[in-house]
């Protein structure tokens, strides 16, 4: 849907589980339908879309793009942006580190990023912009060298050519983010602007980058990093990045207790990676790649959990932890903070909270539907504090 300032609100149908296109379709006629009778009342409702590799493709044929279009706008629907980043299965399965998978060094994750682009092109209503998510280049722990991250650039360079060819043939401002996330080849504002600073090392004839490549900033990942909104943003802004999209999500906070690392194992699940960051006082971070990681490093030796953890693994919005546990909740408002303070430098904003399957049952509602509807009012309501739309 549409707020002030021409700033497009969505929630990522990742949530939802469609690895094919007719499981995705159905997953939009199923769920998305009915959020948007609840929230939208009457007025176009924008939807952030999720696919697959597998549903790209089947997808991408002149007779069911334009049958889509026709559901769109049936449906007074419109697609404004992709999430690009999760190529293969989501849901169900061990996903974990394989959401990393085909990373930014190969020449498949270029195919599928471009052939999105292909998609929201003809998908986009006329004049309106549109952005793609992607993952920082690849993870961490494969052992990126400078081959590695010369194959990265070069293949950044091979998309952001493609993306400036679509936009320059259908007249829309098209866009690429890459998103930081807890080690993410590149996870803190810091290494964001050290990776983009890096690439334009590589091709500093390229000077028009960063029209058509910027980031997507997660609230989630950057406040388990411990980052302050404000401070993050406006370094990344103050850059020259662009601000490619705003995901409003929460991450689980807590005192590493004994009582709190026991209610904690609860959370331990097979399916999405939930790495946790620790503070210590002044002492440097402390990362561990999973939750039961974490948990076996304070068994084996309590004394170093540090002083507070930050996991990732997202909260609804609407929904605070019971009893001793807390979440992230103030960095989101720290982002709505600074968009109203800012509110041309980012037009795209997408809500995801794609746990609901995995979350402990306290925190989940009756319904994902429901679940939806409460984070749309959560965030329409603090929106329209600050001036950015009207409840």
């Amino acid at each position: 849907m549409e707020l002030n300032h021409g700033i497009h609100l969505g929630y990522c149908t990742n949530i939802h589980r469609g690895e094919s296109w007719e499981q995705t379709w159905r997953g939009l006629r199923d769920h998305t339908l009915e959020v948007r009778r609840r929230v939208a009342h009457g007025k176009p409702y924008g939807i952030g879309l999720r696919l697959s590799a597998q549903a790209a493709q089947e997808l991408n044929t002149p007779c069911m793009i334009a049958e889509f279009q026709e559901w769109l706008e049936a449906n007074n629907c419109y697609v404004f942006t992709i999430n690009g980043f999760p190529y293969g299965a989501f849901h169900g399965t061990r996903v974990k580190e394989q959401v990393f998978k085909p990373d930014w060094t190969t020449q498949a994750r270029v195919d599928y990023t471009n052939l999105l682009f292909d998609i929201l092109a003809k998908l986009l209503p006329k004049g309106m912009a549109g952005s793609i998510s992607t993952l920082p280049g690849s993870h961490k722990t494969f052992g990126i060298d400078a081959d590695g991250i010369e194959q990265i650039f070069k293949n950044l360079r091979a998309t952001r050519q493609h993306i400036e060819k679509v936009s320059e043939a259908t007249g829309h401002d098209l866009h690429l983010g890459l998103e930081p996330e807890p080690l993410g080849l590149f996870e803190t504002s810091g290494e964001t602007l050290k990776f983009f600073g890096l690439y334009l090392d590589a091709f500093p004839g390229d000077r028009d980058f960063f029209k058509f490549v910027g980031m997507n900033y997660d609230t989630c990942h950057l406040a388990i990093e411990f980052e302050e909104a404000k401070e993050a943003l406006d370094r990344i802004t103050g850059a020259g990045i662009r601000l490619s999209k705003l995901h409003f999500s929460n991450a689980l906070r807590l005192q590493p207790t004994p009582e709190n690392l026991e209610r904690l194992a609860n959370f331990v699940e097979p399916v999405y990676f939930h790495q946790v960051i620790a503070r210590d006082g002044e002492m440097p971070l402390r990362r561990f790649k999973d939750l039961d990681v974490a948990l076996q490093a304070a068994r084996e030796n309590p004394r170093a959990v540090g002083d507070e953890w930050r996991v990732h693994f997202h909260i609804p919005l609407h929904a605070r932890p019971t009893g001793t546990f807390l979440d992230t909740s103030d960095h989101v408002l720290g982002a709505i903070d600074w968009l109203s303070a800012n509110p041309t430098k980012c037009s795209h904003i997408e809500m995801e909270t794609y746990t609901w399957e995995v979350l402990p049952e306290n925190l989940r509602t009756d319904s994902v539907e429901d679940q939806l509807v409460k984070e749309y009012d959560w965030t329409l309501a603090e929106m329209a504090k600050r001036g950015l739309t009207v409840v």
